[in-house]
């Protein structure tokens, strides 16, 4: 038996979010090598070609076009890095846009360090992984409709932070509540709310509920 010992993962973190960021080092430490991270689309996209980690763990909703420009960005030059996507988002639309861009696998941030590194492990093998309510929306769409690709003008017009806003003001959120969970202030929960009311041409939240959970991103 040899007596070398497998060699760690090497891991790029891709998030706008630097206490979140630092959390997700502490906790993987033990169990793989961080060789990097980014908070913007560009920064992600140099580090990455540099780097060439094995395992890229990419936020959703970010400045500039988020993880699926990430993901747009590198998945043919360079082929053999694997992509996660770590996300608070989990609503079908984002799983099933990241999986379109190339990512193997998506989870969400509510996921136990132990579980996350799993999911790295499995991704790196090749294998696609996802948090256990999210495989169902993959399934649904590709088994539907496995060339459409998801659009909805409507949502088009919204941009990603608006759109984790409204997520979560469909699910019951107070604004504050809102603030905490984006690392955002209220009154820039306020004025996303307003721009979300203006351009669905809605009046209040009560109708941005209904319409949310008729498009399932609630």
């Amino acid at each position: 038996m040899s007596s070398e010992a497998t060699p760690r993962l090497r891991v790029f973190l891709v998030d706008d979010h630097a206490m979140f960021r630092a959390g997700v080092r502490a906790e993987l430490g033990v169990h793989v090598d961080v060789v990097g991270e980014a908070s913007a689309v560009v920064e992600a996209v140099q580090k990455i070609s540099a780097l060439e980690p094995d395992v890229v763990l990419l936020d959703v909703h970010m400045p500039d076009g988020g993880g699926r420009a990430v993901l747009e960005a590198m998945r043919r030059s360079h082929p053999n890095v694997r992509f996660l996507a770590l996300s608070v988002s989990d609503a079908a639309e984002d799983v099933i846009g990241l999986i379109r861009a190339g990512a193997r696998g998506y989870v969400t941030k509510t996921i136990s360090p132990d579980e996350l590194a799993d999911a790295i492990r499995r991704v790196a093998d090749g294998d696609a992984v996802f948090s256990p309510r999210l495989a169902g929306f993959v399934l649904d769409a590709f088994a539907a409709r496995p060339d459409a690709p998801v659009a909805d003008p409507e949502l088009d017009q919204l941009t990603n932070r608006e759109r984790e806003v409204l997520r979560l003001l469909a699910r019951g959120y107070a604004y504050k509540e809102i603030a905490k969970e984006l690392f955002i202030s209220i009154k820039t929960v306020e004025t996303h709310v307003s721009n979300v009311l203006r351009k669905l041409q809605m009046s209040n939240r009560y109708e941005l509920s209904r319409w949310a959970a008729d498009r399932r991103l609630v």
